[in-house]
């Protein structure tokens, strides 16, 4: 089974996890398949808008923990790093439709949205903290930027869920829909959009995100080198540890 399916209509390129049976967990091949659609997708002249979407019961469930500790980001020619630098500097408009747990990267991903569409049984966390890690694709930056200090400290420190309607309050959805109805509603959305003039939309996302771009990819790269570091710390291998062993971690 193909863990990430593409469709490819009416200038829209359709990515959909699916790995549903693994809650759309993403592994290291899923990461590469992503950022290889999205590069290609940068040229395409038939591209003009890109749908990331899931099932309408899990968007992601974040990293395959298994597969990840297999394969963990070594450095930025990575299949995640791939994936989380191609969605920053993406220069087409960028499209999600969310149902049910997005954690982790299934919520970091977003920050780098254009436009996000969400059923009404969407839960958003980043539970960095409690794995013994730091945030990673510019979350600690643009979750700051968009939420505002307080709550995304609440959000990134806490680690807990955060549901539908406190995300479109703060600006990180677009619209709350019944889950049945999310895909393809997003789906017509993209489609609208890539009607109009390619050049236009790929200028105007240029003029709203030139001044952000330099310091997210900053921001990436100073992530990444603080979450290999601790990887291999004592709290992460605890935290790693416990959820292979399905037990509770313990941190002294």
């Amino acid at each position: 089974m193909t863990s990430v399916l593409h469709n490819q209509e009416h200038g829209v390129l359709t990515l959909t996890l699916n790995r549903v049976d693994k809650k759309n967990a993403l592994t290291a091949d899923m990461y590469a398949s992503l950022a290889d659609h999205l590069t290609q997708a940068q040229t395409a002249d038939d591209v003009r808008v890109v749908l990331l979407q899931g099932h309408e019961t899990v968007f992601s469930a974040g990293n395959d923990i298994a597969d990840f500790l297999q394969q963990p980001p070594a450095d930025t020619n990575s299949p995640v790093s791939r994936f989380l630098r191609g969605i920053a500097v993406f220069p087409k408009p960028l499209l999600a439709s969310v149902c049910g747990p997005a954690v982790g990267v299934g919520t970091t991903m977003l920050f780098h949205c254009d436009l996000v569409y969400a059923g009404d049984n969407a839960a958003f966390s980043m539970p960095f903290v409690n794995l013994g890690l730091c945030p990673e694709a510019a979350s600690s930056l643009l979750a700051v930027q968009l939420m505002g200090y307080q709550r995304a400290a609440e959000a990134l420190l806490m680690g807990e869920p955060f549901m539908v309607e406190s995300a479109l309050e703060f600006g990180l959805i677009s619209r709350v829909l019944p889950p049945a109805e999310v895909n393809a509603y997003a789906q017509r959305q993209a489609q609208k959009m890539a009607a109009k003039p390619l050049a236009s939309l790929i200028e105007t996302k240029r003029l709203m995100k030139q001044g952000k771009t330099p310091a997210v990819l900053a921001q990436m790269d100073e992530e990444s080198a603080v979450f290999a570091r601790m990887l291999k710390e004592p709290a992460a291998v605890e935290a790693f540890s416990a959820f292979m062993e399905k037990r509770k971690p313990v941190f002294n």
